[in-house]
């Protein structure tokens, strides 16, 4: 606490607690009338004594609230509550996004694509790869083998391909960095 105050004039500060002490109220009503703008801080966690008791006593003149009062007052605080959790709620997503623990759908899609794409170059090589082999065959069946041991061939290359999450790390952060990039781009028209 702070030291005894022997003169109290309009630029005396109090503490949270010196000042719930004083109206005889506990210190989280003080920090929730602050928040709610009813008291008025000079610091943080400092008030001025003179101008918060005045305060304190015209909020007490003003009356109970009336019922519509109270139903905007709860309604106002389930409102704030609902925020600060979707906040919170968004913050934890992101934060799992960007330790790669989670993925966001559209970039599942790319990663996919990029797969497809892989298989469809193997697959689109083939028939290079394979031209002169098959009609230099005797047979039928030594060109179907031939055909067997190159697909065989790609299908192992293909089992090869993996997720890589330096790969994903760099395309949220190239996707974050395009959607602050857009952001503010709107901000600025």
């Amino acid at each position: 606490m702070s030291e005894a105050i022997d003169v109290i004039t309009g630029e005396t500060e109090v503490s949270t607690t010196e000042l719930a002490c004083v109206l005889g109220i506990t210190g989280r009503r003080i920090r929730q009338m602050a928040e709610d703008g009813q008291l008025q801080k000079v610091s943080k966690g400092r008030f001025l004594l003179a101008d918060s008791v005045q305060r304190y006593v015209k909020f007490l003149s003003d009356g109970p609230m009336d019922e519509e009062d109270k139903k905007l007052e709860k309604t106002r605080r389930v409102a704030e509550t609902t925020m600060k959790a979707s906040k919170a709620t968004i913050a934890k997503l992101e934060a799992e996004e960007l330790k790669g623990k989670m993925h966001r759908s559209e970039d599942v899609a790319a990663m996919t694509t990029d797969l497809i794409y892989a298989i469809r170059g193997a697959m689109m090589a083939l028939p290079g790869r394979l031209a002169v082999d098959v009609a230099s065959a005797n047979s039928p069946a030594e060109a179907a083998e031939i055909i067997r041991r190159e697909v065989n061939k790609a299908m192992r290359e293909l089992s090869n391909y993996r997720y890589d999450p330096k790969k994903y790390e760099e395309r949220v952060r190239d996707r974050r960095a395009w959607e602050a990039d857009s952001g503010r781009d709107a901000d600025d028209g």
